[in-house]
């Protein structure tokens, strides 16, 4: 059975799509970006602090449905510049020490809002 995730620990979905499906025992979340779940706006700072953001982010969608980061499988990132690649790699894998998931990351003509950086996740309990 399709479960809908949605928390107010992390920002709104604002279009037509959910901020995470769970089904069969694999949570998909969609592409998060750097906002600030109080205020809806993006957060200050450059890639580190945004990369920050979109993993607390993702932190909170995965603790409302009910799995943490050590369930994370996939992840897909995407960067408006892959020059930040290094910092955003150095922010991210402070959330996975050991048992990383499998990534791809991508340099994309642009992301929404203006952000640098957006992450998409797979867990899987």
């Amino acid at each position: 059975m399709k479960r809908i995730i949605a928390t107010e620990n992390a920002p709104k979905a604002v279009a037509a799509y959910s901020q995470a499906v769970e089904m069969n025992g694999m949570l998909f979340i969609s592409g998060q970006v750097p906002l600030d779940p109080a205020t809806g706006k993006l957060v200050d700072g450059g890639i580190e602090e945004q990369t920050l953001q979109v993993m607390k982010n993702i932190g909170a969608i995965l603790e409302a449905a009910g799995y943490s980061y050590a369930d994370v499988v996939k992840s897909t990132c995407f960067l408006n510049d892959i020059a930040n690649f290094k910092a955003m790699n150095d922010v991210y894998g402070q959330f996975y020490p050991e048992n990383k998931p499998a990534r791809s990351a991508f340099a994309v003509k642009d992301l929404p809002l203006g952000a640098l950086v957006e992450i998409e996740t797979i867990a899987m309990k």
